[in-house]
């Protein structure tokens, strides 16, 4: 491996949070997690990538403790006395092989659907009520509902603490609700919480401070968030350095420490007229440390695999323009995704330069947790 790629495997302190090696595991719903239990199998999922050599172990999405938070099949929860023990399993184990951990804390608000775990019975909950053919799909979030849910976020991080994690992350991209909150198609509010960019960055700013709160001064908190959305690729939130500004500065201030900035591809200027990826330019703008993410590591995006297809992912070994950046300090961490799902020993082999041996993505790779 060359001394320019040994960057990716130093240690870096970013305020309280003191990593091995500046590579991190992106946060990957998996559906392994029975009644929303995280089983054994899951607890060696996230050992053996921090064995590895992954200094921060970011989880898939966890559910806060709000009735309607979950959207999926067995995906786990961050609350309870079962699901937590078995998240402290994880903790334990990624900590004895030497890496950091932090579960993403996330709500998927109007993306849930009636007849989903755990009760059947509850619909979506977003900042706007949704109805087909007269029936209540959605429901519109109220004052009370807003801070059951800032509440929820604030115990699971709590929650976190007290079992030994080493962080969290908020979950506030891909148009799930805190993001729904953000987005003027999905958030036409006409009260505090909507309207102007300040207005609809409320309810992420009282979740924060919440979180805050709870976890104490010295805790890391940090922020996903991502321009593009599920429904619309192309879709930007805030289309001009000034708006991203308007937009990342009072999520700073509220209290996080490191924003995790979401985009399909890594490479992609944010602006033009600037190299500077989404990363790059949070941050310029907030002065925060910032972890990029997007198809590092792999020849396509994980958007081809959403379809049916049997398509294999090559493993690009052309890492010469992310170790530019990350040398240049354009970002501070580097986030893997679906390499780490096929192959668990992808930081080994890239460490030795073992890259032949990498095992490629493909849609298969899904159905197993290896």
């Amino acid at each position: 491996m060359s001394a320019q790629a040994s960057l990716l495997f130093k240690p870096v302190e970013l305020g309280s949070l003191k990593l091995p090696t500046r590579l991190v595991m992106a946060p990957m719903t998996r559906n392994f997690s029975p009644k929303g239990v995280p089983t054994d199998q899951v607890v060696e999922y996230y050992r053996r990538r921090a064995a590895a050599g992954v200094g921060l172990i970011i989880s898939e999405g966890t559910t806060v403790p709000h009735c309607a938070a979950n959207g999926y099949p067995n995906v786990p929860q961050f609350h309870g006395e079962e699901a937590l023990a078995g998240w402290k399993k994880v903790v334990d184990a990624v900590h004895a092989a030497g890496g950091k951990f932090a579960p993403q804390l996330w709500h998927v608000g109007n993306v849930r659907r009636l007849g989903t775990e755990p009760d059947p019975s509850v619909p979506g909950f977003g900042p706007m009520a949704k109805y087909k053919d007269d029936k209540l799909i959605v429901h519109g979030m109220t004052h009370e509902d807003i801070q059951d849910v800032v509440r929820a976020f604030a115990q699971a991080a709590k929650d976190a603490k007290a079992i030994g994690c080493d962080a969290v992350e908020l979950h506030g991209a891909h148009g799930y609700l805190i993001d729904q909150f953000f987005w003027e198609g999905t958030n036409q509010r006409d009260d505090e919480y909507g309207g102007s960019m300040e207005n609809r960055g409320r309810f992420a700013v009282e979740i924060i401070r919440a979180v805050r709160e709870a976890v104490g001064p010295d805790f890391p908190i940090i922020f996903r968030f991502s321009q593009w959305k599920q429904q619309d690729y192309t879709a930007r939130l805030a289309p001009t350095p000034e708006l991203l500004e308007q937009f990342l500065k009072p999520l700073a201030e509220a209290g996080v420490d490191i924003f995790h900035c979401s985009q399909r591809r890594y490479w992609e200027p944010e602006f033009e007229g600037s190299s500077l990826n989404l990363a790059g330019w949070t941050r310029k703008i907030t002065g925060k440390p910032c972890i990029t993410v997007g198809s590092v590591g792999l020849d396509s995006e994980f958007l081809e695999y959403m379809v049916k297809t049997d398509k294999v992912a090559k493993t690009d070994a052309n890492f010469d323009d992310l170790l530019q950046r990350l040398e240049k300090q354009e970002f501070d961490l580097v986030a893997v995704g679906r390499v780490l799902i096929s192959d668990p020993e992808w930081a080994t082999k890239l460490r030795e330069g073992r890259i032949d041996e990498i095992l490629p993505f493909s849609r298969e790779a899904l159905k197993a947790l290896n």
